[in-house]
Formats: structure tokens, sequence, C-alpha cells
């Protein structure tokens, strides 16, 4: 009996084979205790973090054979380590026939429908100078307008981020950045009704910016857990 998992594509993070990468914090997305279900991984190779924010096409055929190796592992759905994996989400969803998540940057065209006409929605993000329109999936012009963009670029957690390997960030810092971005983006556009974390590393922070911010947040963890409830898992069982 094949286990069934949640599958994520993971960045390169450079580790010399053989290295045991840290465990996962709690509340992280990679970590099975924040969906209560068990995780698979698979690197895309040369998927290194500034790759995967800047964009490279040619990183797709490796995101498609990655996602075809968790199928065969025995996931039942696949997400991703980065939000910016978003620009391979139609080829990988064309590839495998499960269901696949890449990015929380997919629930934005829903949240815009949950809020007010008036209301803007916030995407918080790594790095903004790299999250473009063309990224959000909204066609309409007025609903473009309704979002707004903000990041934390130029601070700690991105510099650690960048690193091969990767450094982890205390939660404290990334608190720190994220409050900060959310305090920036409010004031520039008190419409703000709600926030969309864009960045993976953001879910650690969740609790502490809502009960700073007051505003319901969204992030890859509730994708990835809507994603695993809507699974019938005893028909795919093998």
């Amino acid at each position: 009996m094949t286990l069934q998992s949640l599958g994520l594509l993971s960045l390169d993070d450079g580790l010399s084979p053989g290295v045991t990468p840290q465990s996962p914090r709690p509340g992280a997305m990679q970590n099975p205790a924040t969906y209560n279900f068990p995780i698979i991984t698979e690197t895309v190779e040369g998927a290194w973090a500034e790759i995967m924010i800047r964009g490279c096409p040619s990183l797709e055929p490796a995101c498609v054979a990655a996602a075809k190796r968790l199928v065969e592992r025995g996931a039942i759905a696949i997400s991703s380590d980065c939000g910016f994996f978003i620009r391979h989400q139609a080829a990988v969803a064309a590839a495998v026939d499960i269901p696949v998540v890449l990015s929380s940057i997919l629930m934005v065209p829903m949240l815009l429908r949950q809020l007010p006409p008036a209301a803007k929605l916030a995407v918080v993000t790594a790095d903004s100078t790299c999250c473009g329109e063309d990224l959000l999936g909204v066609g309409e012009s007025a609903d473009r307008a309704r979002i707004v963009i903000g990041g934390v670029e130029g601070g700690k957690f991105l510099r650690d981020a960048l690193k091969l390997p990767p450094i982890s960030t205390d939660v404290a810092d990334i608190e720190l950045e994220v409050a900060a971005c959310v305090t920036r983006l409010r004031a520039a556009h008190p419409e703000i009704a709600a926030l969309l974390f864009e960045c993976t590393g953001f879910p650690l922070v969740k609790s502490a910016i809502w009960r700073s911010s007051g505003l319901p947040i969204y992030d890859i963890t509730d994708l990835c857990r809507l994603t695993l409830a809507s699974v019938d898992r005893a028909r795919l069982m093998v």
C-alpha cells in the first residue's frame, strides 16, 4: 500500500549530498503537523531561491519531472515551498492527474470576490519587485486596481533565504519585517480588507500579524488544507 501524502516541489537548497536539512519549524508549511498529514518532497534541481523568485522558464521540465516523481511516490495533491513556483502551475497541472496548488497566489481571484467592491487585497511577498501583475491571474483592470503588492526585499529574511544553503531567520525578525510591510501598505491603502501571504515562510508569523492587524489572512497552508480536504482519499488508495 502506497502512503498517501501531500507532495511538495522544493527549492534546491544547495546542500551537499548526505547533509540532512533542518527540520521544519512548528507552523511551517513543510511541517506534517501543520496538516496532520504526511508530506513528501522532491527537489527541483537548479531551482535556487534567487532563480525561482526572478523566474526561469528553463526550470519547467525539472518541475514537471519532480511532480511526476511525487505522484509515483503517493502524492494525492502537489504544492511547493515557494510561491513563485506559480509560474509553472499550468505545466505541472497539465502533467499529472491530481490537484496542483503551487502557490497561494491562486487564491487571489477568489479573495477579491469575497471582499466588498471598494475593498482591496494586499499580497505580501518576499520580493515585490518580482511579483508582478502577470502572476496574479486577474484579467480585469478594475480587479487589478484592487490588488496592492508589498514585500520584505532588502531585509534579513530574504537575504538569509537567498544564501546557499539558506539560513533560517528568527521568527521574531520575520514578524518585524512582515508587520512593517503591512503597516506601510495600510498607510498607503486604507481600503485593504484582507492579506494574502505569497511567501511560504510567512505562515510562521500569521497569528502574530493577525493579532496586530485584525485583518483576515490567507496563506499556502490554507490552500493546502482545502485541497487535501477535497480529495477522496479512499478512491485513491492503491
